[in-house]
């Protein structure tokens, strides 16, 4: 039962990230693995350091499903995957942001994504690679989705994990 209700949710929440993402309350327990990822990762050197906070933001996630996949706790991991999928999505506003530079920052002035796209050659596709990862993002929420799903679908018994017969 209780799989079933958060299947049931985590397709709501995973419908409603589809279909109209906006900034959320997730988003802010985000920013701080955001930050934490530059000041961690910031050690070594300015790209990565810069990088850093994008990956810190997808390293959490990926350390629970990484987690709960070892548990085999399938509908853990379910909520893992939608919550990467989602800071996908997160990662893929800012990209977005790179040219107009308009989110707010809390970090200082230097924008992430318009300083690294800037350095690859990429500023003018910002708009092309924040899709590509929005498109990631949506593939990874379903698949969350999904899973969530599988964990709660009823398990079947084979007869060989059937145990009978007098005195067993």
């Amino acid at each position: 039962m209780a799989r079933t209700l958060l299947a049931v949710l985590l397709t709501a929440y995973g419908a409603w990230l589809v279909l109209d993402y906006q900034w959320h309350f997730v988003d802010g327990a985000n920013l701080l693995f955001h930050e934490a990822g530059h000041v961690f990762l910031g050690v070594f050197g300015t790209t990565l350091g810069i990088l850093g906070g994008t990956l810190g933001q997808l390293f959490f996630p990926v350390a629970c499903l990484v987690h709960f996949l070892r548990r085999a706790s399938l509908a853990e991991a379910s909520v893992a995957v939608v919550w990467l999928g989602e800071n996908l999505m997160n990662v893929a506003l800012y990209v977005a942001d790179a040219r107009a530079q308009v989110l707010p920052r809390v970090g200082g002035d230097i924008h992430d994504w318009h300083w690294l796209l800037s350095r690859w050659g990429l500023l003018a596709h910002d708009a092309g690679v924040a899709r590509a990862v929005h498109a990631l993002g949506v593939l990874v929420v379903i698949a969350g989705v999904a899973a969530a799903a599988a964990a709660a679908a009823p398990r079947r018994r084979h007869a060989s994990q059937t145990v009978t017969g007098a005195g067993l």
